[in-house]
């Protein structure tokens, strides 16, 4: 299906992607969308036959856990509700801890990279293909950024995706900022990955900005497209015509002009980088999913993945996340000052995600917002969802006798009843609750 030049949509930018000429279809975050309803500036996109394509960031397909069945059917609604081609998500892991480990689940709040072993591929194979049986419309996966990589890999980023794709015939969603990203912090070469991995797989092509601090470089998409990210989608352009080009950015959102300024810098290199005898694009077929084509053409079932091996997967996973999140030793081989960077921008996500989702915490709390949630952050492993986490760090600040200031405090009091209880509070919890912050003011 050919998608053409596309930007993802975000609410802050709505009315500037609407202004935009030449936009063949956009991309929203399928977790920030309600399940009975758009809103009004998707509707009018959709009107005017602009395609969208729900994108998902938690379904966790690299993890040790099979995927969850509501995450499944929420983002298959999704899917049938925008009337969309696909779907897409990501080659990650989001949590870890649970069951399968006997200890307590813990969230990354961020996408962390898989190792490129076979144990991990045997997991990541069989809940692509669960995730593939639950939704009414093919699945593609995104390639991600990394600060880290796991130590004793076995494949290339390449050779793991085109064992994917080999294994389960889903489709490719390739990042070429992501592949610079991980050029610059893990030295891997984006024309070899690119070189390796099954180009006539690739749905679409994500292009975002970042920034290089002291050495790393940070997948922000808060930033400007950078040359040599625009030098990787070249790269991949000299090799396939894409079916879909989309410009993602997630913050610090810049006027329209710049936008279109963007989108034209991706047209520009898209068309310089087009072999120039080409006959036309031959992207192939993907194999069909569910396993392995045999001599005589059929497809085999492929075997089920072991506990043992979705065990060791748990074990691996969760001693990497509570390092990166609970303060707990770093597994053996890691880096450690890579593994502290990456500490650090979960932490600070955190903060800015939280301060989004519950943006009167900040506005009670001012200027000490930010050192207090950092402070919280590093003892309180993520659990839940952010709208828990803004609960649990306010309850954490009340407990621990902040804020100093007495009219804040009854605020953030407040602000915590009103919003942790699940049902409407009865006249007898009003008066408690009156009572308290009576208490509180003294």
């Amino acid at each position: 299906m050919e998608l053409g030049i596309g930007i993802g949509w975000r609410p802050e930018i709505a009315a500037e992607v609407e202004a935009l000429s030449g936009i063949d279809w956009v991309e929203a975050v399928a977790e920030n969308l309600c399940a009975d309803h758009l809103p009004d500036s998707l509707v009018r996109l959709r009107e005017r036959g602009v395609t969208v394509v729900p994108h998902g960031v938690a379904l966790g397909l690299g993890g040790a856990d099979r995927p969850d069945p509501d995450r499944l059917t929420a983002l298959a609604a999704r899917a049938e509700l925008l009337g969309a081609p696909l779907v897409t998500e990501h080659i990650a892991f989001v949590r870890a801890g649970g069951p399968l480990t006997a200890s307590p689940r813990l969230e990354a709040g961020h996408l962390l990279p898989v190792p490129r072993t076979w144990d991990a591929l045997d997991v990541l194979c069989e809940n692509v293909r669960i995730a593939q049986d639950s939704l009414p419309v093919p699945l593609a996966l995104e390639n991600i950024a990394a600060l880290i990589t796991w130590p004793d890999e076995e494949l290339t980023e390449g050779q793991f995706l085109a064992e994917l794709v080999e294994r389960t015939g889903v489709r490719l969603l390739i990042d070429v900022a992501n592949l610079h990203t991980n050029h610059v912090n893990l030295g891997q070469d984006p024309a070899k990955a690119l070189d390796e991995l099954p180009v006539e797989a690739i749905a679409y092509v994500h292009v975002a900005g970042g920034v290089e601090k002291n050495g790393v470089w940070h997948d922000t998409h808060a930033h400007p497209v950078s040359e040599p990210v625009l030098d990787v989608l070249a790269e991949l352009r000299s090799r396939v015509d894409p079916p879909g080009v989309l410009l993602e950015r997630d913050d610090a959102f810049p006027p329209g002009a710049e936008l279109a300024g963007e989108l034209d810098a991706i047209r520009a290199t898209l068309r310089k980088a087009a072999p120039s005898a080409a006959p036309g694009p031959d992207r192939g077929t993907a194999p069909a999913p569910g396993g392995t084509a045999g001599a005589d053409g059929r497809t085999a079932a492929p075997a089920p993945v072991s506990a043992a091996t979705r065990d060791r997967t748990a074990v691996a996973q969760t001693a990497l996340l509570s390092a990166l999140v609970a303060g707990t030793p770093a597994p053996e081989g890691f880096d450690h000052r890579r593994l502290r960077v990456q500490s650090r921008a979960l932490a600070a996500k955190r903060a800015d995600v939280v301060a989004k989702v519950a943006p009167e915490l900040p506005e009670i709390l001012g200027d000490g917002y930010r050192a207090a949630f950092l402070a919280y952050a590093g003892s309180r492993p993520m659990s839940g969802g952010y709208r828990r986490d803004a609960l649990d760090f306010a309850e954490h600040v009340l407990i621990t006798g902040g804020p100093a200031d007495p009219a804040a405090r009854r605020r953030l009091t407040y602000w915590w009843q009103d919003r942790s209880g699940s049902r409407p509070p009865r006249r007898a919890t009003r008066l408690v609750r009156a009572a308290r912050a009576v208490l509180v003011g003294k």
